[in-house]
């Protein structure tokens, strides 16, 4: 199953597989430090089922959470002049 340009509801749909009749709700929604979330909850006619779905920077929908930020590294641009065969900075 992808998940890659589906709206929420889509998802839902696709993983939860609701009754039409019974239909789902959210059951909470909130932010967390790695971004937003909702927890979805549907009803199939056999049993609730619960789910989370997690969005992400870019604005998509996925099934799993965001990673964590890590620290990056730009190197900047070093130009590098050669005389009489050695290099120098």
């Amino acid at each position: 199953m992808t998940s890659v340009g589906m709206s929420l509801r889509s998802m839902v749909e696709d993983w939860l597989a609701p009754d039409p009749n019974r239909g789902f709700r959210v059951s909470h929604y909130g932010r967390s430090s790695r971004g937003r979330y909702v927890c979805v909850v549907a009803d199939n006619g056999g049993g609730s089922k619960a789910m989370f779905f997690f969005r992400h920077r870019n604005g998509k929908w996925c099934i799993f959470p965001p990673g964590p930020e890590r620290p990056a590294m730009r190197i900047a641009e070093v130009s590098y002049a050669r005389t009489d065969g050695v290099t120098k900075r």
